[in-house]
C-alpha cells in the first residue's frame, strides 16, 4: 500500500509524494493543478506531466529538503525514524522547507499564511534552544514546529521582528536562518559573517547577515532570500532548489569527486534552466573566484541554487560561505574542481580559462573579473576588519582569513598580469 503526503506549492496543492511498500518514492502532479492557470513545476528535474516521476528523480529532490550528514542522523535519532527514510522525516518536519514547498498528510493542508503563531523567545529560552539544536536539529519533534532546512550545519528557521526572535508554530513563514557556531571549529560565526559582508562589499549578491548573542553564545541571523516581506506584514515564499536537486543528484553525493555537480555541469544547468543564462554564468564564475579568494573549499552543489522570482529561475545569491582554508585540519581540496584541478596551489591561468568558451572575448572578460576581485578584495578586507574592531567583533580566525586572502589574491594578480 502506498503512503501519501500532499505537496503544496505556496497555496496550491501541486501533487503528492508517495512511498510504496518497498520504500521507493514517486511524485505525481495533481490533475487539477496541471489543468489550472499557469501551473509551475516544483523542480527543473520534474517537469509538468501526467505520469508519475520515479524514485531515481524524486528521491534526490525531496531528500535535498532535509539536513545532511550528521545533522540528519541526529534528527532521525531524536524522532525515532531511520535516517534513510526521507518520506517519514518530511512527514514530521516538512511544513516549512527551503523554497515554496510544504508537505502535509493527505487532506490536511497548510494553515493560513497570516497565522502569526510565533513564540517570541526570551534570552533564556533562546539559550535553551541553542543548547537543544545539537541533539535535536531543527527542533524536530518539538510541539508545533514543522520546518526543514538542508545542510550539514545545525541551524534553525526563525521569525525576526526588530530585536525579537521567534519560533514559527503556525502557518506564518519564517524570515531568517539562525546559525550557531559549528562545534569543533572555532570562530565560524565570525568567519561566515566576515565572508558574507566582504562579498557584499565586492558587489556580489548575498543575503543580509547579522551577528547576535544569547548569553555567552554567539550566532548568525541570515535573512532568507527566498522570503519577501511586504509592507502590510505579509510574507511571500519564493521557490528555490539547489543544483543537486535540479540535477537529480542525491545530497550524500554533493561533492564533484563523488558524482556531484562540477563547474561544467553547473554552467550547463545555468544555460538550460535560467532566465538570463549569460548574466547568470558571469555571476556563477564570480562566485567561484570569490570562494577561491576567501579559501572556501566547501562550495559544493548544494551551496548553489536556482531562485524562482518568476516562472523561470535565476541564480540565487551566495550563501554558506566560510573560509575553510583558515582551519589547518580541514581539507584544502575544492568541492568543485577548476579546470580539472581541485588543489588550490595547482590552479593556474590555464585551469581558470577552462571555465569559459575558447574565444578571446570570453577569456578577456574572465581575466578582468579575476583581476578586479583580486585587486579589490585585500583593501576591502582591511576596511571590514577595521569596522569589526570598532564594533567589538574580534576573533583570531579573522587574521587567518586575511592571510589566506592575501596569498590567493597575490596569486591571481600574478597569473593575470600582462595577459
Amino acid at each position: 500500500m502506498t503512503q501519501l503526503l500532499d505537496v503544496w506549492f505556496g497555496e496550491a496543492k501541486a501533487g503528492a509524494l508517495g512511498q510504496d511498500d518497498g520504500g521507493a518514492l514517486s511524485y505525481s502532479y495533481d490533475r487539477d493543478y496541471l489543468s489550472g492557470r499557469e501551473p509551475r513545476a516544483i523542480s527543473f528535474s520534474m517537469p509538468l506531466q501526467e505520469a508519475a516521476h520515479t524514485d531515481r528523480i524524486v528521491r534526490p529532490f525531496f531528500s535535498g529538503l532535509l539536513p545532511d550528514e550528521g545533522a540528519r542522523q541526529r534528527l532521525a535519532g531524536a524522532l525515532g525514524i531511520s535516517a534513510g527514510n526521507a518520506f517519514g522525516l518530511l512527514e514530521v518536519i516538512g511544513g516549512e522547507c527551503a523554497g515554496a514547498l510544504s508537505l502535509y498528510p493527505t487532506g490536511e493542508g497548510p494553515p493560513a499564511s497570516d497565522d502569526d503563531g510565533v513564540e517570541v523567545l526570551s534570552t533564556a529560552r533562546l539559550e535553551e534552544i541553542l543548547g537543544k539544536l545539537r541533539e535535536r536539529p531543527l527542533l524536530g519533534g518539538e510541539e508545533g514546529v514543522r520546518l526543514s532546512l538542508a545542510g550539514a550545519q545545525d541551524k534553525l528557521a526563525v521569525c525576526v521582528d526588530g530585536e525579537d526572535i521567534g519560533l514559527a508554530k503556525g502557518g506564518r513563514p519564517t524570515t531568517h536562518i539562525l546559525k550557531p557556531f559549528i562545534q569543533a571549529l572555532d570562530g565560524t560565526v565570525e568567519n561566515e559573517l566576515f565572508c558574507l559582508r566582504l562579498a557584499a562589499r565586492l558587489k556580489l549578491p548575498v543575503p543580509v547577515v547579522d551577528m547576535r548573542r544569547a548569553g555567552a553564545v554567539s550566532f548568525l541571523l541570515v535573512k532568507r532570500y527566498d522570503r519577501v516581506l511586504h509592507k502590510d506584514g505579509s510574507i511571500t515564499r519564493l521557490h528555490q532548489e539547489d543544483f543537486c536537486q535540479a540535477l537529480s543528484v542525491p545530497p550524500e553525493l554533493k561533492y564533484e569527486e563523488e558524482g556531484g555537480p562540477g563547474t561544467q555541469s553547473s554552467l550547463d544547468l545555468i544555460d538550460r534552466a535560467t532566465a538570463r543564462p549569460a548574466a547568470n554564468r558571469l555571476s556563477f564564475i564570480r562566485m567561484i573566484i570569490f570562494h577561491y579568494l576567501v579559501g572556501n573549499a566547501d562550495a559544493h552543489g548544494k551551496n548553489y541554487s536556482l531562485l524562482y522570482r518568476d516562472t523561470v529561475p535565476d541564480l540565487a545569491p551566495l550563501y554558506d560561505v566560510v573560509s575553510t582554508a583558515a582551519y589547518s585540519r580541514l581539507s584544502k581540496k575544492l568541492a568543485m574542481a577548476i579546470g580539472g584541478r581541485s588543489v588550490p596551489d595547482t590552479i593556474h591561468l590555464k585551469q581558470w580559462l577552462a571555465l569559459v568558451p575558447e574565444t578571446k572575448g570570453a577569456k578577456r572578460l574572465l581575466m578582468k573579473d579575476m583581476a578586479d576581485l583580486a585587486g579589490h578584495i585585500t583593501g576591502e578586507a582591511d576596511k571590514l576588519l577595521a569596522e569589526f574592531e570598532e564594533a567589538g567583533i574580534a576573533h583570531d580566525i579573522l587574521k587567518a582569513i586575511r592571510a589566506v586572502i592575501g596569498t590567493r589574491a597575490t596569486h591571481l594578480l600574478r597569473i593575470t598580469d600582462g595577459e
